[in-house]
């Protein structure tokens, strides 16, 4: 059975049929990013529609390739918190051009593929204390919630506190609202795919009640591609500027260890961790397919490509091969046909996807010890930062300065590794001669 031959069904005590509904539970819980990552990255200027297939053939690309390559029950698509980088910071704030912009994630990608086929992969990733990793989900957490209270309404710019609540009497804020508590009471029943049927309630309520206008249909062709792709190579030569550098190792750093985290936690759900090593099983290839997927989804036209967390979700109901990964791709291919309905995505129903992910997000904060001050000051500025400043890469490079710094005040500079003293540098110059 080609199958069997291609994902061991059998030594991972598994079937098709586990495989199969591990890879639709999968494909629920994480569909919300077809409505989500155009939204965002189409405010930069960007079609959204063309960013909507552009989303669907980096999951297809990466699913398959987890699951062909790797043989991991892992999914990928463009990420959360990476697409807000790239629009509010990158784009919206630096005013990069879109073009530039995924310029920056092929050569974070291809630099991504370079390490994986190193000996320098397991050891780089370990060069980056973990109390920064958690620091740097969770503060993106934040900011992915932030975006999504501000973009629907819910809270506004407010000349004498920085910020305030919005109009609590505009239909379009309460239809946000309404979205936000429906995703939140679904996600909290543990209800399959809560995140997305918690947007299409409120999407629903919302072409009901008038405030979203029907679409103009539901199935239609898949839309074309062609204007934003292959312009992350064709506009390479515009990466001239010490800017697009701190873009890049955002871009870089970010997706290094968010891939490499969901990849362990996921393996771990999945007990594909060796007991006596603690090494994940096919960890090299898994990381090279995540780093391949991020490269190619740059030249479809969108953010990095990572694995999805929500992938534990299909673990949990039995999937334990990259077969499920497969049949993500089959679903995403799918959903290809129905771009019609972006029309009734709008922010108003995407602020509850935002907003839970950013809660799901700042869960990491439980892994820092804050009893530990010379640790618990990077990690603080960094979640902080990247809230106050608006700004992913500026909240990360605060608590990348700040590390080094507290660490040697304690006593404890030679657990500084010279990786961060590198990136403690780099970043100083950042703040003195570019932002």
């Amino acid at each position: 059975m080609i199958l069997e031959q291609l994902f061991h069904l059998r030594e991972n005590r598994t079937s098709v049929r586990r495989e199969l509904i591990g890879g639709l539970t999968t494909f629920l819980a994480m569909s919300y990013i077809l409505a989500v990552n155009p939204e965002l990255l189409g405010s930069t200027g960007m079609s959204k529609t063309a960013v909507f297939t552009a989303t669907i053939l980096a999951a297809i690309v990466g699913c398959l390739l987890m699951g062909l390559v790797a043989n991991f029950p892992v999914a990928l698509a463009p990420g959360m918190g990476l697409n807000a980088f790239f629009t509010y910071t990158v784009v919206q704030e630096w005013h990069i051009p879109w073009q530039t912009a995924l310029a920056g994630v092929f050569v974070a990608g291809i630099l991504f593929v370079l390490l994986t086929l190193s000996k320098l992969r397991d050891k780089l990733i370990n060069l980056i204390p973990s109390a920064l990793k958690y620091a740097v989900s969770a503060g993106i957490g934040l900011f992915i919630a932030f975006s999504g209270l501000q973009t629907s309404g819910i809270i506004v710019a407010n000349k004498s506190n920085a910020v305030a609540l919005g109009n609590l009497h505009s239909p379009t804020v309460l239809l946000a609202i309404f979205g936000i508590i429906v995703g939140i009471m679904l996600v909290t029943a543990n209800v399959t795919g809560g995140i997305f049927w918690g947007m299409f309630i409120t999407a629903a309520v919302g072409m009901i009640s008038g405030i979203i206008p029907l679409p103009t249909g539901i199935i239609s062709g898949v839309p074309s591609v062609q204007p934003i792709f292959g312009q992350a190579v064709t506009h390479l030569g515009n990466i001239n500027s010490f800017q697009m550098i701190i873009v890049i190792l955002t871009f870089f750093i970010i997706g290094l260890f968010d891939t490499s985290g969901t990849l362990v936690g996921v393996a771990t759900e999945a007990s594909m961790v060796d007991k006596e090593s603690g090494e994940v099983k096919g960890v090299g290839k898994a990381l090279f397919s995540g780093a391949l997927a991020t490269t190619l989804g740059a030249v479809f036209g969108t953010s990095p490509t990572t694995a999805y967390v929500e992938s534990t979700s299909g673990v949990a109901v039995g999937a334990r091969t990259g077969l499920s990964s497969v049949f993500v791709a089959l679903l995403f291919a799918i959903a290809a046909f129905f771009s019609p309905i972006l029309t009734v995505i709008t922010s108003a129903v995407t602020a509850s996807a935002l907003i839970i992910v950013g809660i799901l997000m700042l869960s990491n904060v439980q892994y820092i010890d804050w009893t530990k001050f010379e640790i618990a000051v990077p990690a603080f500025f960094t979640m902080i930062m990247m809230l106050l400043t608006y700004s992913i890469s500026e909240g990360l490079a605060v608590g990348f300065i700040f590390y080094p710094i507290t660490m040697t005040v304690k006593g404890r500079w030679r657990e500084v590794n010279a990786l961060m003293w590198t990136m403690m540098v780099v970043f100083i110059l950042y703040f003195a001669f570019v932002a």
